[in-house]
């Protein structure tokens, strides 16, 4: 059910660990995974200094790019839960001053966004 679940857009809790070994090149000295969730092949990883969005691309996946935003950065962040209608929850992340978000993901209507949001509330609290 969970690859039924990838595919229709919903974001599934990622193991810490292979999550650890998916980005341990990126990781700094110290730097500890707190959380992560999967949506399809791209990853949410959440560590004690920064956000980092990972974004597997083609046909293979083997290309990938990585967005590391430090929480500091971070000025402001939304939730739009889904609805009755309106199917889709919704991410979005500002960065500085910027009038726009720099980050949008959307998810299905499940509750990962709300885990997702309580991590955001305290990282960037803290």
């Amino acid at each position: 059910m969970s690859l039924l679940h990838g595919f229709l857009g919903n974001a599934s809790n990622f193991d810490q660990e292979d999550a650890q070994k998916e980005v341990g090149d990126l990781l700094i000295q110290d730097e500890e995974v707190e959380g992560a969730f999967k949506l399809i092949r791209d990853l949410i990883i959440f560590t004690d200094k920064r956000l980092l969005l990972v974004d597997k691309q083609g046909l293979t996946g083997k290309k990938v790019e990585y967005h590391s935003i430090p929480y500091r950065n971070i000025s402001h962040f939304s939730v739009e839960t889904a609805g009755n209608f309106d199917l889709d929850s919704e991410l979005k992340i500002w960065i500085g001053g910027a009038q726009e978000p720099i980050i949008q993901k959307q998810f299905k209507k499940n509750d990962s966004i709300y885990d997702i949001q309580k991590i955001l509330a305290f990282m960037c609290t803290n």
